[in-house]
């Protein structure tokens, strides 16, 4: 679980500095305007605004996509967040190991950033690290089943199916955010299945990261493409 409480500890302290310099929700101060992933800012360049504040970007601000996974938008966002990261963290870390849990959670953070530019008004702030959390969702789901242990899949599935019904009623919950999240970790979750089903019986954790690691790459790159191109599918 050492991969578990780290995320959640830099989530926190990220978070912290967020009140320290952005007011009661965090969301006002110069981390948050220039953290959180907005399409103009990761793009050519723009108007960015939400959480209070507007802010000018002369765009390439490519960090945006991963800064924002650890971002969030008040406590109770937070707290939600983490507390799924906690109880995901407790069945998938010890079940795969470390290196390829957080290989996941980068993977599905990327790709959550990915649908949060295609589904989201450029202009609009998007943070939080749901995409993350959505993709350990669907790859802890995977990985289960490969195992055999389909209580832990029955329940997650039923869980996930609730999250994402509560995902499409909000309008304030990044769509985009949640189903990128959702398929980065399906795909990080078929890298690892696959693996554990080769023949081969040799240590596959070099390929499975390189895999992993050119997956986040391909996600990378999309998600400077659509926010330099304004590809946007706005709900």
């Amino acid at each position: 679980m050492q991969a578990t409480y780290a995320l959640i500890g830099i989530n926190v302290f990220v978070f912290v500095l967020q009140l320290l310099g952005g007011g009661p929700s965090g969301t006002d101060g110069s981390l948050f305007a220039h953290g959180a992933l907005c399409g103009n800012a990761v793009g050519d360049g723009g108007i960015c605004g939400g959480g209070g504040q507007v802010i000018q970007s002369d765009g390439g601000e490519w960090w945006r996509i991963i800064s924002s996974g650890f971002l969030h938008g008040g406590l109770i966002h937070l707290g939600l967040n983490m507390f799924v990261l906690y109880i995901l963290g407790q069945v998938l870390e010890p079940a795969i190991g470390t290196v390829r849990f957080v290989a996941v959670y980068l993977v599905s953070l990327i790709a959550g950033a990915v649908g949060a530019l295609i589904m989201s008004d450029p202009v609009t702030f998007t943070v939080g690290a749901s995409g993350a959390i959505y993709g350990l969702f669907v790859a802890t789901i995977l990985i289960a089943r490969q195992r055999g242990h389909m209580e832990v899949v029955q329940q997650l599935a039923f869980w996930l199916v609730i999250n994402l019904v509560f995902t499409f009623a909000a309008s304030n919950i990044s769509v985009g955010g949640h189903l990128g999240g959702i398929v980065g970790g399906l795909i990080g979750g078929l890298i690892v299945v696959a693996a554990e089903r080769s023949l081969a019986r040799r240590e596959t954790l070099p390929g499975e990261l390189m895999a992993m690691a050119g997956l986040a790459v391909v996600f990378f790159a999309a998600a400077i493409i659509v926010a330099q191109q304004g590809v946007n599918f706005t709900l």
